[in-house]
């Protein structure tokens, strides 16, 4: 691939580097070009297939831990146990995989593939072809409408403004030229170029191809995000923690048990037995399947709040960031120009209403709203020159507004439709004669046209430039720019609008500034990209949740200051920091660069690697962050983050990195994704704590009862069947809870935190300890007290056990509050989850074949009684601690 700068070349040194003639390439040329440098398209992520979902199923180390205990189980010659295992792991893969085939499904179908089409030179002759056919030294023709097919160096223009915000983050399209540029602009800068992927906004353009494929701008950050690492979701980071201490756990146990039963001179064989038994009792095996349905839950709830999740660990990352990043144009903002206020010059102010590409609002004084009625004032000389004197479009379409042009001529064309003007009635009224087309060095634009009174001439742009043009003394100039300065400070882009007889008026191909004088100024026009209507109460609500949100954008230093203080991102004594004062530093990994990211609230001016490697430092100083954004410019930092989330109406590439998709673009649903994130670490806690309680409470059965010389108080399969079928209705049951009340208004969990905390220690202890005291109990009467024979005396352990985790299970519901408070209405499955873990026991202890494996049998009406009367200490004692936690 030929490299250079090329914005530091003229057009003449770019057509001989690529020695391309003036009428374009050859056909044999451009086969040996293509064979050269590839087809002019960007690298595709590796597809999603249904066998790497099932992979990333299987590699779970809950799954290496029951793949662990179902060998155990065929080496003492329990099949029958190994069997129930390899049930419970394809049931979890099962379900697993199809939540995550159909969240890429989802995203799949959010994908913008749009086949391109662009006019170029060859042989002399002008043709269209696809973009992917298109080689380095092509000539390509641009207009109005045409998405950029590679990276082009610019040797005609033509009022030609491009759509560059996907790359650059500016908010603006950028007005190109063909001055030679110095080497170090960056790319939001390079006006002399095109960049593939951005959109011709206005004007026409030709220019030569000088990069394609992955060599584009677009291409490299593509290449650079396919080589990058991806940060583990903070659920994955804290199951993993939590599996090696189950695993600690359970060896520590067994060596300690080992070494017990050796030394009361119990046989290998024996020994083995016993700690196989314990591993059973101890490892949790319904959660990898109630895992997966609470995660799968939370998945749908969130698809219902417009957040479409692609990877079921990532659900609740939301929920655990406490660092959202997010850009501003398109998340914010609604990356659409709108007049928001007009200054006459007469001093009268205007308000006006609505947002965005369209007609919808008012334009108001003093909250009355203002409309054409055939007035010929001031207000209606300004808004009609603004409507001439304009190349935009902008009309609806059953219901739908459709627009192209310049951002500012269709923002102009909106102001008109709120007055009550529609754009081609008013030039019947009044009919163009000529149009002064806007050009960046002039900075105005103009319209000659016919009234009652003869021709007038309407003209709009920079401030400063119209100024020029009107019959104004010195201290009223003044006052006007000094008013404009002001304006521009609180964020406001300003144009002002002049207009007044010209008589002297001749068709000529362009008129000088020294030609057009003694207007009559009408006023200004301030235009600000809007904030998202629910984008402040989402900033208000993040700040409840303990979450800090910081504005990284390539915006305007003092624009994004505005649109921060606004959102209440930030306060008015810190300040912006920008690319420039990052790059002065020594570098990211100085401590220097790591002060300046981790207290700043928002940064401008920022390249893609800058807001990569501020998402770095965040990450190693202990945050979990979550980066929000759309562009291509976006997708590094959207890959390094904990939590990428793109946007739906964004590039491929943000997409297609992203781990969560915001469909509506909508900053609220990013915040409404973060509130389910946590009602699911809730249920996953709840979960957990179900089942390690039960299984603590079998663990302390088995060593009690061997402690005092007990048989085997449950077998392997019951433990399954505890573990498994009883208790897994119930914890997948337990996974449809609602959310608790306050989630939105407690800190996020400290990064170093596991599931586990204080709280949830001790009431696993305690629960735990209650069940396996109770049960063992029963257990010492039953067999040294009441001599009952082991098989019977087991079948009512096995049932009290069953009732405890019943009642167990409305226990955690909730942490804090009582169960007696908890509604019901939260979660009816569970109450029927709870009644169908009753019931199929019941029908086991009928069934022949279910009494062979289970080594059951029935029982009387009065027993049912009395074990049922056993398991309510459970709930007692907890709603105890739950007392004695809200006092302290």
């Amino acid at each position: 691939m030929i490299k250079a700068a090329w914005h530091t070349k003229t057009p003449e040194e770019v057509s001989t580097r690529l020695n391309t003639a003036n009428e374009g390439l050859s056909e044999d040329e451009v086969k040996k070009r293509r064979a050269e440098f590839g087809e002019n398209a960007l690298p595709h992520g590796v597809k999603t297939t249904l066998l790497s979902i099932i992979g990333h199923q299987v590699l779970n180390p809950l799954i290496f831990i029951l793949v662990a205990a179902a060998i155990a189980s065929i080496i003492i010659g329990e099949g029958k146990d190994a069997v129930f295992i390899f049930i419970v792991i394809f049931i979890n893969t099962a379900l697993g995989t199809y939540q995550e085939y159909n969240a890429e499904k989802s995203a799949a179908s959010l994908q913008k593939l749009i086949k391109i089409r662009t006019q170029v030179k060859r042989n002399g002759r002008k043709i269209t072809i696809d973009a992917v056919d298109l080689v380095p030294g092509d000539v390509v023709f641009m207009e109005s409408g045409n998405k950029v097919p590679a990276d082009i160096r610019l040797t005609e223009v033509s009022n030609l403004e491009v759509d560059e915000s996907f790359l650059t983050g500016e908010s603006l399209p950028a007005r190109k030229k063909l001055a030679v540029l110095a080497e170090n602009a960056v790319v939001a800068e390079r006006l002399n170029m095109a960049f593939a992927g951005s959109t011709i906004m206005s004007g026409r353009g030709q220019g030569i191809v000088v990069e394609t494929g992955t060599h584009t701008q677009v291409g490299q950050i593509a290449r650079n995000v396919s080589d990058g690492e991806s940060a583990k979701s903070p659920l994955m980071q804290r199951m993993e923690r939590f599996i090696r201490q189950i695993t600690l756990v359970i060896v520590v146990l067994s060596i300690l048990l080992s070494f017990l039963l050796r030394m009361q001179g119990m046989d290998f064989s024996s020994i083995f037995f016993f700690v196989v038994a314990l591993a059973v009792s101890a490892i949790p095996e319904g959660l990898p399947v109630a895992l997966t349905v609470a995660l799968s839950i939370a998945t749908k709830r969130m698809a219902k709040r417009n957040v479409i999740v692609r990877k079921l660990t990532s659900v609740e990352s939301l929920g655990s960031c406490t660092v959202i990043a997010s850009d501003k144009t398109g998340t914010l903002t609604v990356n659409e120009q709108t007049a928001k206020k007009i200054h006459l010059a007469n001093g009268e102010v205007y308000t006006l209403t609505g947002e965005g590409y369209n007609g919808m609002g008012e334009i108001q004084v003093k909250e009355a709203k203002v409309q054409y009625e055939g007035q010929n004032d001031q207000l209606f000389h300004l808004i009609s020159g603004s409507m001439l004197a304009n190349e935009g479009i902008l009309t609806e379409e059953e219901s739908n507004w459709e627009h192209q042009g310049d951002a500012m001529d269709v923002a102009l064309l909106g102001m008109g439709y709120k007055y009550g003007l529609h754009p081609r009635k008013l030039e019947e009224l009044y009919p163009v004669l000529q149009k002064i087309p806007y050009e960046s060095e002039r900075k105005f634009s103009g319209a000659f046209y016919k009234n009652n009174e003869g021709i007038e001439l309407a003209v709009k742009g920079a401030v400063e430039t119209i100024l020029q043009f009107c019959a104004l003394g010195a201290s009223e100039k003044s006052a006007i720019t000094e008013q404009t300065n002001q304006l521009a400070k609180e964020g406001y882009r300003v144009l002002a609008f002049a207009s007044g007889p010209f008589p002297n008026f001749e068709h000529k191909e362009q008129y000088t500034d020294e030609e057009i004088h003694q207007l009559n100024f009408l006023g200004t026009v301030c235009f600000i990209d809007p904030l998202r209507a629910e984008a402040k109460e989402a900033v208000k609500k993040c700040h409840g949740a303990g979450i800090k949100v910081i504005m990284i954008t390539g915006d305007h230093p003092e624009t994004a200051k505005n649109i921060a203080l606004e959102l209440g991102i930030s306060h008015q004594d810190k300040k912006v920091v920008t690319g420039a004062m990052l790059l002065a530093t020594p570098g990211s990994q100085s401590d220097e660069f790591r002060e300046l990211v981790i207290h700043a609230d928002v940064f401008a001016r920022v390249s893609p690697t800058q807001k990569l490697e501020i998402v770095d430092v965040l990450i190693k100083n202990g945050e979990f962050v979550a980066v929000t954004g759309d562009g291509v410019n976006d997708a590094p930092a959207l890959k390094r983050a904990n939590l990428g989330v793109a946007m739906g109406s964004g590039t491929d590439v943000a997409k297609e990195v992203g781990a969560m998709i915001v469909v509506d673009d909508n900053f609220s649903s990013i915040v409404a994704g973060v509130e389910e994130g946590r009602f699911a670490f809730d249920n996953v806690r709840k979960v957990i704590y179900l089942l390690i309680s039960t299984g603590a409470a079998e663990v302390f059965l088995f060593i009690a009862s061997i402690f005092v010389g007990l048989p085997l108080p449950l077998l392997a399969v019951q433990l399954l069947w505890l573990n498994l079928v009883t208790n897994g209705i119930q914890d997948v049951s337990l996974a449809f809870e609602g959310g608790e009340q306050g989630a939105m208004k407690r800190k996020p969990r400290d990064t170093k935190d596991g599931i586990f905390d204080k709280t949830m220690i001790q009431q696993t202890l305690l629960s735990g300890l209650t069940m396996g005291m109770v049960v063992f109990g029963l257990w010492y009467y039953l067999i040294e007290i009441h001599h009952m024979n082991e098989y019977h005396a087991r079948d009512l352990i096995l049932l009290l056990m069953v009732f405890m985790q019943n009642f167990h299970t409305f226990n955690c519901r909730s942490e804090h509050t009582s169960i007696f408070k908890t509604p019901i209405s939260r979660n009816y499955i569970l109450v029927f989850g709870v009644l169908a873990a009753q019931g199929i026991h019941i029908a086991s202890m009928q069934i022949p074949f279910m009494q062979n494996i289970l080594q059951i049998e029935p029982i009387t009406f009065t027993e049912w009684l009395y074990v049922l009367g056993l398991a309510i200490p459970v709930i007692v004692v907890m709603e105890l601690y739950k007392v004695w936690k809200a006092k302290d």
